[in-house]
């Protein structure tokens, strides 16, 4: 297969949503941040300009679109159309990952049609790409990777100075895991109720609960953590940087995602790769591919709270090979890389090159350019 070179366009190095701090390090392919110093994008209007004179500067053969909905990604779409370029679309949606009304799926079919080819998460994420007219010889799985690597080692290093990380970041000695925005579709006060259930279980022998990140919620998290007597073991170490997750997911014994609605859920991977039991919410779009029940974690209903206690009884118990777990999410995970994304991009690419060219007609261009300005 012939090498691509490849360029890479951000909007802003940083939002309000995601607070990472950029870690300077160098890609191996040209980028173009279009608002460098700002978190937001000033207007709608100079966010449309700045995509299409970037994207006339480049002249790409193919271009990879992540979604179909926010503005940045209609701008790249009415682009293509209009410079007869193949779009690739990058999407995690699932059919059953929220209410569905017809008029929308009408419209998301129209928008995926403008495509040649997309690359979605797994399995059933082909499938509804399929299901909004997608040709599926198009479609290809594995847009959502991590850099297993990354955890692989860094959790490796925590692990082999165990005792010295565990002091200097005031984690317990065994705990659950979870890590996510501070938001009502993460559920974490049902994870809550399940933990105070676990802990009412297991008494003296149970573990505590690490909640990394924060958000809106974060006050009434804190209140609910009172209202249920755990203040003495549930831990709220805020965000963190990339650069000190491996320390969360190295010391930690499982983890849990309870999200009610998920597209996918990159943070599994990130634990998968550290070497973790999981317990993950049947409502995350990569159950499906990566979580094996009883071989490496367990997956639920995510307003059961009576099951996602059971399931953190018997992960903390002696009764679990927590060990075997953590081995076999390894050997999952390791599907799911970097090396995947590339490939299989790679292909998506090809195919949207050989597909016939869509054709975006006047009542398309309104479409786009209303729903850009919506």
């Amino acid at each position: 297969m012939k090498r691509m070179t490849v360029a890479a366009i951000e909007i802003t190095a940083q939002d309000h949503t995601y607070a990472w701090v950029p870690d300077g390090r160098n890609v191996p392919f040209e980028t173009k941040t279009l608002f460098p110093d700002s978190a937001a994008v000033p207007s709608i209007k100079l966010l449309v300009e700045a995509i299409w004179n970037e994207l006339d500067r480049v002249r790409p053969m193919a271009v990879a679109i992540p979604g179909w909905s926010a503005p940045y990604a209609l701008a790249a779409l009415s682009w293509c159309g209009s410079r007869e370029v193949p779009a690739v679309m990058m999407s995690e949606s699932t059919a059953d990952d929220a209410g569905r009304r017809w008029w929308r799926e009408k419209i998301k079919g129209r928008l995926l049609r403008l495509c040649c080819a997309a690359l979605v998460g797994g399995e059933t994420h082909r499938f509804y790409a399929k299901q909004l007219g997608m040709r599926y010889e198009c479609i290809f799985t594995g847009y959502d990777v991590v850099d297993n690597d990354y955890f692989v080692r860094g959790t490796d290093a925590v692990r082999g100075d165990e005792s010295v990380q565990r002091v200097q970041h005031s984690l317990p000695a065994r705990y659950f895991l979870a890590s996510c925005r501070f938001v009502e579709k993460k559920n974490l006060f049902r994870l809550l109720e399940a933990f105070a259930r676990y802990r009412q279980v297991s008494r003296q022998e149970a573990w505590e609960l690490v909640l990394l990140g924060d958000g809106e919620l974060r006050s009434a998290v804190e209140q609910r953590i009172r209202i249920l007597g755990l203040s003495d073991w549930v831990s709220l170490p805020g965000f963190k940087q990339y650069d000190a997750l491996p320390v969360y997911y190295g010391l930690a014994g499982a983890f849990i995602h309870a999200s009610t609605v998920e597209q996918w859920g990159l943070v599994v991977n990130e634990a998968m790769a550290a070497g973790l039991p999981v317990i993950v919410s049947k409502r995350c779009g990569c159950v499906s591919e990566l979580v094996e029940p009883g071989r490496n974690g367990f997956s639920f209903d995510p307003y059961d709270v009576a099951a996602l206690a059971w399931h953190m009884e018997y992960i903390a118990s002696g009764k679990c090979d927590r060990r075997a777990m953590g081995a076999a999410s390894r050997e999952i995970i390791a599907r799911w890389s970097p090396m995947t994304f590339a490939e299989n991009l790679t292909k998506a690419v090809y195919a949207a090159c050989a597909a016939p060219p869509s054709k975006t007609g006047l009542l398309d261009r309104g479409l786009i350019a209303a729903l850009i300005r919506r």
